[in-house]
């Protein structure tokens, strides 16, 4: 279970939210929602333990994330609005490196079993420099394929994919929410999941307090 309580975020001589709580419990996804700026990256950061809110914490499982970093950092994948590929490395050696540091040794075998359900297996042996946009984003993608993280935290996840693409991404979602998995979710996109527990939070520029609803 990850809660939120009284979160607050500034940046410079701005605030970009206050007053923030919501608790996401295991099967549920909270999607976020904003104008750019108005501390939808920023958020996902502080949830990742990479930025520190101005004011309230984030707690996991009951314990302030800040008192239990290791295990916390075990328990969560973040896919960042940048994919994190290496142009120097293949298809294949950028998603092997990646799992290595993730703790998560995959074969070869796996790993170009991984690039094929995400529609990468002709370009496994490629320099990651010649990837289009979309191909970059399937690569980081495929990393969520291997990943036993019981939290996702992702930032404009369809950003660049196709419409296969985003298909991909969004049943990589649903069916780790319905294996009791959770998600906080940063896009300007309607993810349109298949699943009911998903609620939508609207951040707005200012200071004015964040509102959480049912996502229609």
């Amino acid at each position: 279970m990850l809660e939120i309580f009284n979160l607050k975020c500034v940046r410079g001589d701005r605030t970009l939210f206050k007053g923030l709580n919501f608790r996401v419990d295991p099967g549920e996804a909270i999607e976020l929602r904003g104008a750019n700026g108005s501390g939808k990256t920023s958020l996902l950061r502080i949830l990742c333990g990479l930025a520190m809110p101005a004011d309230g914490e984030v707690r996991w499982h009951g314990t302030n994330i800040r008192r239990q970093r290791e295990e916390y950092s075990d328990s969560i994948a973040y896919l960042a609005h940048l994919n994190g590929v290496k142009d120097e490395f293949t298809t294949i050696e950028n998603l092997l490196v990646a799992e290595r540091v993730a703790g998560n040794a995959l074969t070869t075998e796996e790993g170009v079993k991984t690039l094929d359900r995400a529609g990468l297996k002709n370009q496994r042996n490629l320099a990651a420099r010649f990837l289009s946009a979309g191909q970059r984003r399937r690569l980081a993608l495929a990393r969520l394929l291997t990943s036993r993280a019981q939290l996702w935290i992702l930032d404009e996840v369809l950003t660049s994919l196709d419409d296969a693409g985003a298909q991909l991404a969004r049943q990589l979602i649903e069916t780790h929410l319905m294996a009791g998995g959770m998600a906080v979710i940063a896009t300007h996109h309607d993810l349109n999941l298949s699943v009911d527990s998903v609620r939508r939070i609207d951040i707005s520029v200012g200071t004015s307090p964040i509102q959480d609803r049912t996502a229609a």
